[in-house]
């Protein structure tokens, strides 16, 4: 069947009827991780989501598959090298959603470390993560770091250390490692929330009764192991489990804001730590450049993290600092996101110095948790999990992991060295059926080996639905028949990231799209209504909110 919630009634029969070797809670990228890992074992896999996939933590992050340098000054030579082999297979199995992003980090006067300790630091993580010779460090003068980035401060600037970090989509990531997990036998369903778990005589976990959001019909999910890996949400699961006491997390927010390049021009990616210690990113991308992030505790509802005042205020403080002469604003801001960190709490320290590590516990009835982590680590950690079940599973014999060497789904181009040669390959087959180079390649440098489907799309479409451009249509019309879409906000946030990088996009379309969406499932009035006020609030919480924000201080301004 395709991935598509057209077909939810036939993966909801599957999912009630079959009996799983396991059943992951979580649509996150660990939990696509675990189901990927699991299915080309050969295991009988289920997932549920009870949101979106990817909408929590795995569409909030900075978007960066970290090389682990901040672990390097941490003196974790083991994790960093860790971190280095793994960040190089997900750019391997999947380039099309993995970038390699030059980064540059400034060195003045009155920062920790200098250039010569700078440099070599660079140089133990370059060989500890096994960097690959065209992306290892350079150092460069005071003269080239600001002909990369006028806009640095100049004042104390020495010069800079030059390295490459990977800039991915998280949520797309996501999404792709769930269709390649959907081709090889998984069922996974989004918008299906686990309500309670059911137990054999010896007390062993065998199952959960899970609720669809989208009907509030509920259905019992036979599986022979249960896997937590729902992020933020760790502990409520072990709560229903009445396992909370082994372990617990501290939540931790991070915020993000976008800038249009007209007010905040950067074509080179900028690392920068604050004064007081938290690491900042400010990177270029398709005509915005985004700054993040903040690490302040979280003890609110993880479900709908806000971009505060105070988080704006530290972050334009900071980039201010850095890029003086911009002079940023409030008024500048274009739009925003939070997301929620789930850390293993780690009494007394601050947000900053709790480790990224994962772990995983079992619980007394049987269920997995896994829990902390980084996106980065999402296939070593899925590895873990999968290795643990195997055992656990005794009276079966299953493959070993196979991860390492098999292309997520859109993945199949060849070498991630030759991926910008398949780029321009396709980008001719683009411009076959109409589109223009420009076009064409960003369509293929997006979907990969998938960009066939969309091609498709467009030739067999051409003319129709004049509300929506060809190339908006063609990333719909995938994203229904095989990217589980339920939701315009679905389309919109975390299949296309346009609510963050294209508000004028949403905002010029949303009632194409979602009429065209309301064609394809036959919604009614009532569903219409219900999804566009979704997408209508969340395009206030990304950008409105701000602006009303600033009017409510202008006119307590003006009263006073």
């Amino acid at each position: 069947m395709r991935f598509s919630n057209q077909n939810r009634n036939k993966y909801i029969e599957e999912l009630s009827s079959e009996n799983f070797d396991v059943l992951i809670i979580g649509g996150g990228i660990t939990g696509a991780g675990i189901a990927f890992d699991a299915a080309l074992r050969g295991m009988k896999v289920g997932l549920v989501e009870m949101q979106d996939f990817a909408a929590g933590t795995s569409s909030r992050s900075t978007k960066l598959i970290h090389g682990g340098l901040r672990y390097l000054k941490q003196f974790e030579m083991g994790l960093v090298a860790e971190v280095g082999k793994e960040r190089e297979i997900v750019y391997k199995n999947g380039p099309h959603v993995t970038t390699p992003q030059w980064m540059l980090l400034p060195i003045y006067k009155d920062t920790e470390y200098g250039l010569y300790s700078t440099s070599i630091g660079l140089k133990i993580y370059d060989y500890l993560a096994r960097v690959k010779m065209n992306e290892r460090r350079k150092m460069l003068s005071r003269q080239e770091c600001l002909e990369k980035s006028p806009h640095l401060r100049r004042q104390g600037l020495l010069g800079g250390g030059y390295y490459v970090e990977y800039r991915t989509d998280d949520a797309r990531l996501t999404i792709e490692v769930l269709k390649a997990a959907h081709s090889n036998g998984a069922i996974l369903l989004n918008y299906m929330k686990v309500e309670s778990f059911q137990y054999n005589g010896s007390g062993k976990i065998n199952g959960a009764t899970v609720m669809d959001q989208l009907t509030g019909k509920t259905y019992f999910i036979s599986s022979k192991m249960v896997v937590n890996a729902t992020g933020p949400w760790v502990d409520i699961i072990c709560e229903r489990d009445g396992s909370s006491k082994e372990k617990n997390l501290q939540l931790t927010k991070g915020a993000h804001l976008v800038f249009d390049q007209s007010v905040f021009p950067l074509e080179q990616a900028v690392y920068f730590d604050t004064p007081d210690g938290r690491m900042v990113f400010a990177i270029p991308r398709e005509g915005k450049t985004y700054v993040g992030t903040t690490d302040t505790f979280y003890n609110e509802n993880p479900i709908s993290p806000m971009v505060t005042r105070e988080d704006r205020g530290y972050l334009l403080k900071y980039i201010n600092y850095m890029f003086p002469n911009l002079m940023l604003t409030d008024k500048n801001i274009e739009s925003s996101w939070a997301g929620v960190r789930p850390l293993l709490l780690e009494e007394g320290k601050e947000p900053s110095e709790i480790s990224r590590r994962d772990e995983i516990w079992e619980s007394h009835t049987g269920l997995i948790t896994i829990a902390g982590g980084k996106l980065t680590g999402y296939r070593k950690m899925a590895e873990m999990v999968v290795d643990l079940i195997s055992q656990r599973l005794k009276h079966r014999t299953f493959k070993p992991c196979e991860t390492a060497k098999t292309p997520i789904s859109g993945g199949d181009v060849g070498e991630a060295s030759q991926f910008q040669a398949f780029v321009s390959r396709k980008s001719l087959e683009g411009v076959k059926v109409g589109l223009s180079m420009d076009e064409a390649k960003e369509l293929a440098s997006t979907y990969g080996s998938n960009v066939t489907n969309l091609f498709q799309y467009i030739e067999d479409n051409k003319g129709k639905n004049a509300s929506l451009p060809d190339i908006l249509r063609a990333k719909l019309q995938y994203a229904l028949d095989h990217e589980m879409i339920v939701t315009p906000l679905d389309f919109f946030n975390r299949r296309t990231g346009f609510l963050y990088f294209n508000l004028s996009l949403v905002e010029k379309y949303q009632t194409g799209v979602i009429q065209y969406m309301a064609d394809y499932f036959q919604w009614n009035e009532d569903r219409m209504h219900r999804y566009t006020e979704e997408l209508n609030l969340a395009i206030k919480n990304a950008q409105v909110t701000i602006q009303n924000q600033l009017s409510q201080l202008d006119k307590k301004e003006e009263i006073n």
